[in-house]
């Protein structure tokens, strides 16, 4: 099992090269000039425009490894899975599995969609020490329909303070304190599991009785 003082180690790193790539991207400019007279309208939230983003940050990274302090980067190839891309850092040999979210950097904070839990278990059930981060890409929507790429912030799955399973159908793992590291719980991966576990069961328990009723 690695150490939470690695993971930590990890966690700046990825968090430090993203930020590069940040700085080298800008962001990402949605049609040509007069083309949306009225801007951006109901198309300001970040699942509109987050499918481009996505593309933008993975392709980059693959193209640009070494730049970004990858040693190999490899995209997800499911739309189902509960990470974008796995990598090796330079310098390391583990493995890193990094899901990359969007979220509107003038937005309030809300419990949001974290990942679908069942997924998380199977995830876990195949190495329970595999190093999952979250990392959150803060956008800003601009007046001449550019996306600004303000900052990334990284955070490991295992660490987020709030571990809530929403019983919905969804059943998603659901943080309102993902993008606040200051709040992090630095959990080993065993530790996180059982708390994982946990509400887990407590959400399809609420969700058995909902459907009973």
């Amino acid at each position: 099992m690695i150490k939470v003082e690695i993971v930590e180690k990890y966690r700046l790193l990825l968090e430090t090269n993203l930020n590069r790539l940040i700085a080298d991207l800008e962001g990402l400019s949605i049609g040509k000039s007069g083309q949306y007279p009225f801007g951006w309208r109901k198309a300001a939230k970040g699942r509109t425009v987050w499918r481009l983003l996505e593309e933008l940050i993975t392709q980059n990274l693959e193209k640009n490894q070494t730049r970004y302090g990858l040693h190999t980067m490899s995209p997800s190839g499911s739309e189902v899975s509960v990470y974008d891309f796995t990598c090796k850092l330079t310098g390391s040999d583990d493995d890193i599995y990094v899901n990359i979210k969007g979220a509107n950097v003038s937005g309030d904070a809300s419990k949001d969609d974290i990942s679908k839990a069942n997924e998380l278990v199977k995830f876990y059930a195949q190495n329970p020490d595999r190093n999952l981060f979250i990392a959150t890409f803060l956008i800003e929507f601009k007046n001449d329909m550019f996306v600004k790429l303000v900052r990334c912030i990284v955070m490991p799955i295992t660490w987020i303070p709030d571990v809530y399973v929403n019983p919905s159908n969804n059943g998603n793992l659901q943080s309102s304190k993902y993008k606040d590291i200051a709040k992090a719980v630095k959990r080993t991966n065993s530790e996180f599991l059982s708390v994982f576990s946990e509400a887990h069961k407590l959400a399809l328990v609420k969700k058995a009785k909902n459907n009973t009723q």
